[in-house]
C-alpha cells in the first residue's frame, strides 16, 4: 500500500446542500452519504465559485476563478494549457481517473458550432487565437462509432477517462457506446415515445423505459467500482473522480426510484409572495409564469405551480437516492479491497438548485443561497470522526486542499487556500466568499447576457449586476431566507459600502498572476 493517501472524490450535479439527510432534509433518504458525514467533517458554509456547471467545474480543477481560468460560462472550454491539481497528482505518481461527467469542454454540437471550434473563423471572431489543443473530445461525434472512443491522454491531468456527457437517460459519451452494445433496441428505449405510463405534469418529467442497471448512474457506479477494485495492491496511489450527472434535470429516475417518493410528502416553504420586494429576475419569472410562458431553453430557470414543484422534488429525490445507493457500493468496494483505511473520501456538488425557493426551479442569474451553497463532506482515514465546521469555504479551495493532503506543493497562480485545518474542526477559513456568474445568452429578463458578482459574509450578501441600476443587499442573520432586499434602504448604507469594499478587493484580485514575474522568481 502506498504511503500517500488515495482519494475517492464523488461529485453530484445540481444538488443544493440542504437536500441531504445529514444537512437536515426530513424526507430524502441518503443513509450512505450521511454515513460519510458521520465519519468525517461536514462543511456547513461551503459555496461555489460560480453556480453553473462548467465554470465551477473548471474552478474545481484549477483552483482559479472563472474570469482567470478561462472557462467563464457554459459553452466555453477549459484551455488545455491550464494546470490542474490532477496534473500535480499525476506528475507525483498518482493514477488519476475521471469517471462520469467531466464537462470541461462543450458536449453539445450547438455549443461547439457557436464557438467556432473548427478553428476556421476563430482568429477573426475571437480575441484569442485557437491553441493547439483539441476541444472536440466531449462532442457527440466522437462516440457514434461502435468502437470505444479512446481519449488522447492525459486529459486535464487524468490518465484514465470514462466519459459521460449530458444528463438523465439521454446521456452520451462512453456510456452511450456501452448502452448501444448492451441493447439492440437502444433507440427505442431512449425514445420519448417509449416512456412508461405516469400521471406527472411537471416540465422535463418523464418515466424512462431504460432499466435501472442501464441508467447512467449505474454505469458510472459500475465503472468506478471496477477502477477501484483494480487499484487493490497497486504501488501507486490513486485519485478517482466519480462524477454523477444526476440529480440534474430532466427528471427521470429509473425503475423503483421513479415512485420511491410521494410528491405530497414535500412541503413548499418559500413562495413568491414571501419576498417583500422581489428583484427584477423574480418579477420577470412570475410574469412569464402568469402569462403561461415556458422556458427559453431547457436550462433556463422557471417558475412552476405547486403540484409541479412537488413532483420535481419527488423525482429529484429518487435520482438522489439512486446516487446514495451507488455511494454505498463504492465505499463498500474500498472496504472489500482493503483500501478504505488509506482513502480520503469526499462528497460534493458542482452547484445547487432553486428547488422551489420563491416557486423557482433550476438555477440562473439570480444568486440565491440554494444555488450557491452546496454539500461538502470530507472523510479522512487519519481521523474518521464526525465534525461540523461553519468556516466560509469555497470550491476554489478544493484543489489546494487535495494537493496539501497529498503532501505536495501547489503551482504558482492558484487562488484557492487549503482548508485542511477546517477538516480538523477549525471554524474559520475565509472572511468572505466571492462568486461569479456569467450567462452565455440573455435570460431571466436581462436584455444582455447577465454578468453578476456576489460577495457574502456570515452577516451580509451583496450582489451587483452589470449595467443595472438595481442590486441586492440582504441581512443573512436577521433574514436568512433573503426575503427583503435592503439595497435602497438608507439605514443600511454603511453595510452596503463595507460590502462594496469587499467586492472591490475581490475584483482587484481577479488577475492571472501566472506566469511568475522574473523579478519574483
Amino acid at each position: 500500500m502506498s504511503e500517500k493517501p488515495n482519494f475517492l472524490y464523488i461529485m453530484c450535479d445540481q444538488l443544493r446542500a440542504d437536500w441531504l439527510g445529514c444537512y437536515g432534509h426530513k424526507v430524502v433518504k441518503t443513509p450512505n452519504i450521511d454515513a460519510l458525514a458521520a465519519t468525517g467533517t461536514r462543511f456547513d458554509k461551503f459555496y461555489v465559485a460560480s453556480p453553473i456547471c462548467m465554470p465551477n467545474r473548471a474552478s474545481f480543477m484549477t483552483g482559479r476563478f472563472p474570469s482567470v481560468n478561462g472557462l467563464r460560462w457554459n459553452g466555453c472550454s477549459l484551455p488545455q494549457r491550464a494546470n490542474t491539481f490532477v496534473d500535480v497528482l499525476r506528475k507525483a505518481g498518482y493514477n488519476t481517473a475521471s469517471i462520469g461527467k467531466s464537462h470541461l469542454q462543450p458536449f453539445t454540437e450547438v455549443e461547439a458550432e457557436k464557438r467556432g471550434l473548427d478553428g476556421d473563423n476563430m482568429p477573426i471572431q475571437e480575441a484569442w487565437e485557437p491553441d493547439n489543443g483539441r476541444y472536440d473530445l466531449e462532442q457527440p461525434s466522437q462516440y457514434r462509432g461502435s468502437d470505444r472512443f479512446e481519449f488522447p491522454l492525459p486529459y486535464y491531468g487524468f490518465n484514465h477517462v470514462d466519459m459521460v456527457t449530458g444528463h438523465g437517460d439521454r446521456a452520451g459519451g462512453h456510456y452511450l457506446q456501452w448502452f448501444r452494445d448492451q441493447h439492440e433496441n437502444w433507440e427505442q428505449l431512449r425514445s420519448p415515445q417509449s416512456q412508461l405510463p405516469h400521471s406527472y405534469t411537471c416540465p422535463q418529467g418523464y418515466r424512462t423505459a431504460i432499466p435501472e442497471d442501464s441508467y447512467p448512474t449505474a454505469y458510472i457506479r459500475n465503472s468506478a467500482k471496477k477502477f477501484l477494485s483494480e487499484q487493490s495492491g497497486a504501488e501507486r496511489p490513486f485519485f478517482a473522480y466519480v462524477s454523477f450527472a444526476d440529480p440534474h434535470h430532466p427528471f427521470n429516475p429509473p425503475g423503483k426510484y421513479w415512485d420511491m417518493y410521494d410528491p405530497d410528502d414535500f412541503d413548499l416553504t418559500l413562495r413568491f409572495d414571501d419576498h417583500k420586494n422581489p428583484p427584477p429576475p423574480l418579477v420577470h419569472a412570475h410574469a412569464t409564469f402568469i402569462a403561461g410562458g415556458g422556458q427559453k431553453t431547457p436550462q433556463t430557470a422557471f417558475m412552476a405551480n405547486e403540484r409541479q414543484q412537488k413532483e420535481i422534488m419527488a423525482l429529484t429525490a429518487g435520482m438522489l437516492t439512486m446516487i446514495d445507493d451507488a455511494v454505498g457500493e463504492l465505499v463498500q468496494t474500498l472496504k472489500d479491497t482493503g483500501q478504505y483505511d488509506n482513502t480520503v473520501i469526499v462528497f460534493n456538488s458542482d452547484h445547487g438548485d432553486y428547488m422551489g425557493d420563491f416557486d423557482m426551479m433550476l438555477k440562473g442569474a439570480w444568486p440565491l443561497e440554494s444555488i450557491n451553497r452546496v454539500p461538502m463532506i470530507w472523510s479522512d482515514p487519519l481521523d474518521r470522526v464526525e465534525r461540523t465546521t461553519t468556516a466560509l469555504t469555497s470550491t476554489i479551495d478544493i484543489s489546494a486542499s487535495v494537493i496539501d493532503r497529498a503532501g505536495l506543493q501547489p503551482y504558482f497562480g492558484i487562488q484557492g487556500e487549503s482548508f485542511l485545518e477546517c477538516v480538523q474542526g477549525n471554524q474559520h477559513h475565509r472572511d468572505d466568499i466571492f462568486i461569479e456568474y456569467n450567462d452565455p445568452l440573455s435570460r431571466m429578463g436581462f436584455s444582455e447576457p447577465a454578468r453578476v458578482r456576489t460577495v457574502l459574509t456570515d452577516k451580509w450578501r451583496l450582489t451587483t449586476y452589470k449595467d443595472q441600476e438595481w442590486g441586492e443587499l440582504y441581512d443573512r442573520q436577521r433574514d436568512p431566507q433573503e426575503t427583503q432586499n435592503l439595497w435602497d434602504d438608507p439605514s443600511h448604507a454603511p453595510a452596503k459600502a463595507e460590502m462594496f469594499e469587499r467586492l472591490a478587493a475581490n475584483l482587484i484580485a481577479q488577475m492571472d498572476e501566472s506566469p511568475r514575474s522574473a523579478l519574483l522568481a
